[in-house]
């Protein structure tokens, strides 16, 4: 698939996918959702790719959210019947938002505004550096629009349920440093370091036998909301997948008794 509204580029296991909308501060059309989901399924399928990294193109924004223009053209009656075959079927309507089923760990390098489904889009990553120049916030309440790629769910499990609900609510702006103190981001950078920050990060992970980071990520996913005691049985059927994985866990334990450097594969895997 040739993209045209987003970039694709893989260095060694690092993918990085760039939002390449800079003319609309990377707003998400149908078109590029579209695009969306093929990349971070690709991602997800090629097994030389261990890290992905998000971003936008330009120095002004990761994703100022939904394209209003598209938002706008919306008008008349919705065929329901067809909007729950999309509704259950969609990967989400602007991006990889509705689904659960990357167990690579993913890096977000929030390089400016992160507005609306932008934001929501940032929560779908499992870490997020920021610009120091960054800002966040859920602008769509400005427009009577609702939050439709996972941000009732996702923000309240990253900040807390009273945090998220006020910023949901109130729709105010927040910058990286407040977005830090709550949780938002884990790190801020200037704007300069921002993307060899990321990479580095990702280069740093990739080291990594990959077997038990992307268990580990997977029984996190899969146990989000459960009781406790389905979240622990999850967690233990984990375990078998490191006896069938190529790094056993074993290997790292010798290792550490052994006072060596574990000999992972070539791949990490």
């Amino acid at each position: 698939m040739k993209y045209k509204n987003i970039l694709y580029d893989k260095d060694g296991h690092i993918v990085t996918i760039t939002l390449n909308r800079p003319q609309v501060h990377n707003c998400l059309s149908s078109a590029t959702a579209a695009e969306l989901h093929h990349a971070w399924q690709r991602f997800r399928d090629d097994g030389d790719a261990f890290v992905a990294i998000m971003t936008g193109a330009g120095e002004k924004a990761f994703s100022a959210g939904w394209d209003l223009s598209e938002a706008a053209a919306l008008t008349g009656p919705i065929d329901y019947d067809r909007f729950r075959v999309d509704l259950y079927n969609s990967p989400g309507p602007c991006g990889y938002t509705r689904r659960l089923d990357i167990f690579k760990p993913t890096i977000g390098a929030i390089n400016g505004y992160c507005f609306a489904a932008g934001l929501e889009t940032a929560c779908t990553l499992d870490i997020r550096i920021a610009a120091a120049h960054a800002e966040f916030g859920c602008l769509e309440r400005r427009w009577n629009i609702i939050l439709a790629d996972g941000g009732t769910q996702r923000l309240p499990l990253i900040v807390g349920f009273s945090r998220a609900l006020e910023l949901i609510i109130t729709g105010r702006r927040i910058n990286a440093r407040e977005a830090l103190r709550i949780g938002l981001v884990t790190e801020v950078v200037p704007a300069t370091k921002l993307m060899n920050r990321a990479r580095e990060l990702a280069r740093a992970i990739c080291e990594l036998p990959q077997g038990a980071i992307r268990a580990d990520k997977e029984a996190c996913l899969r146990g989000w909301g459960r009781p406790l005691e389905e979240g622990l049985r999850i967690e233990a059927e984990m375990i078998a997948s490191m006896f069938i994985r190529e790094d056993k866990h074993a290997q790292g334990a010798q290792s550490f008794i052994d006072k060596k450097k574990p000999r992972w594969k070539k791949h990490g895997l």
